[in-house]
């Protein structure tokens, strides 16, 4: 019993030993909304540059544009987005609510519906043997990318980022794009179940 009480104890003070070794490291915030951890080797020639992570001793370079903000292991940030009335035209604070709306959207949004919506009319379209039977399910992608986003609770990581007309945007970008990829697959396994389906039983089909 005191053996692996001892054994125990002594797992987790080494934890403890081993959590506070580890390295702090600089963070990149892209424009994307996608974050990564590594240390930043220089900010110079319009361009953030780190180690490939895969091979160490090759380097990758993150131009200026393509980033939100850098925050290094000391706590300091230095922000490369810019508003401008052309291309930028929402402020640091409205653009970091656009990047966690597309996060949280990236994360949380499923878009099953458009999935078995598409794989639906994709069926139907397939069943009818014609040359013309994609445009049902690629016609409904299209369609996907209109109708409204609606939002869930369960995948918002704070209740008050709604009240940000930024985050709402960045949200729906992400999911009317995730809502035309799953159409598009969904679709296009619906036309293949429906092709196979009147290659079986076409025969069978009404005569007119």
């Amino acid at each position: 019993m005191y053996k692996k009480l001892w054994l125990l104890l002594a797992f987790l003070l080494f934890s403890k030993i081993t959590q506070a070794q580890k390295p702090v490291q600089d963070t990149i915030y892209f424009m994307n909304g996608q974050t990564i951890g590594i240390k930043v080797i220089d900010t110079l020639l319009g361009a953030v540059t780190v180690f490939n992570p895969k091979k160490h001793f090759e380097r990758l370079h993150f131009e200026w544009d393509q980033l939100y903000m850098v925050r290094f292991e000391n706590g300091k940030k230095r922000f490369y987005y810019k508003q401008d009335s052309l291309y930028n035209f929402l402020s640091r604070d409205e653009m970091w609510m656009y990047m966690k709306g597309e996060n949280d959207a990236r994360k949380g949004f499923k878009a099953r519906g458009a999935f078995f919506g598409a794989g639906i009319m994709g069926f139907i379209g397939g069943a009818t043997g014609t040359f013309w039977a994609p445009i049902a399910p690629y016609g409904f992608m299209a369609l996907s990318g209109i109708t409204k986003v609606r939002i869930r609770h369960n995948t918002i990581s704070s209740m008050t980022y709604v009240e940000s007309d930024a985050y709402i945007l960045g949200y729906e970008r992400v999911a009317r794009q995730k809502r035309k990829i799953k159409s598009v697959i969904g679709g296009t396994i619906g036309l293949v179940f429906g092709y196979s389906f009147y290659a079986l039983f076409n025969n069978s089909y009404p005569k007119q």
